[in-house]
């Protein structure tokens, strides 16, 4: 039998924004693509049936929602630092070992990429199931794009941590890389944060350093 294949569909950078028309924010071709698959695996299953009302609009669906298959990325268990299980892993990608394509979708955004869903598509090399990432926004290469800084050597640094000690410690060495390097440092910090983070900038790094938010 032949594998399906895992399909990385990008979700809208506009939640909790004024929804825009989904054609003009992701291409056609990707919003059919996303119509046809009856399996899915995502961040969260709520964002995920809002996601596909939204291709329902421009595009028929091949199965009716309430009858689509959306199964959520497991979680590392609370406190605990171990990792998944590689069979709760594999367990997701049984649509696509019996022949059916699975899409992959995160909340805002491309999956997998400063987002839940890499080690469902390690899972899914390592049992040989072909994986298709498709066209779609992605936050970090907008902002890096937008920026003005240098797009040719950069670095994805993730969250910073949230004490304010080891927060500040953790901006000088990235600020010392970054000269170091002549390196952009990217980072990420959820919005009801933002603004103790924007402070945090503005306390810890010096006047001369480049800054975009």
């Amino acid at each position: 039998m032949n594998k399906g294949r895992l399909l990385l569909v990008p979700n809208t950078l506009d939640l909790g924004a004024a929804e825009v028309e989904l054609q003009d924010v992701l291409p056609l071709g990707v919003i059919r693509q996303a119509a046809a698959l009856a399996h899915w695996a995502a961040e969260d299953a709520r964002s995920a049936r809002a996601f596909l009302k939204r291709v329902a609009a421009v595009v028929p669906l091949a199965r009716p929602l309430q009858e689509t298959s959306i199964r959520e990325l497991p979680r590392p268990r609370k406190g605990s630092r171990e990792p998944v299980p590689a069979a709760e892993w594999q367990a997701l990608l049984a649509p696509a070992l019996a022949g059916h394509d699975l899409g992959l979708i995160s909340e805002a955004g491309l999956p997998a990429v400063a987002d839940p869903g890499a080690a469902l598509v390690e899972a899914a090399h390592a049992a040989g199931v072909p994986v298709l990432p498709l066209a779609g926004a992605s936050s970090l290469l907008l902002a890096l794009a937008a920026s003005g800084l240098n797009g040719q050597s950069f670095a994805f640094v993730g969250y910073l941590p949230q004490d304010a000690a080891a927060r500040t410690a953790r901006l000088r060495e990235l600020e010392s890389t970054s000269r170091r390097l002549q390196q952009t440092q990217l980072i990420i910090e959820t919005p009801y944060r933002n603004a103790a983070l924007l402070a945090a900038l503005l306390a810890s790094l010096a006047p001369e350093t480049r800054l975009s938010v």
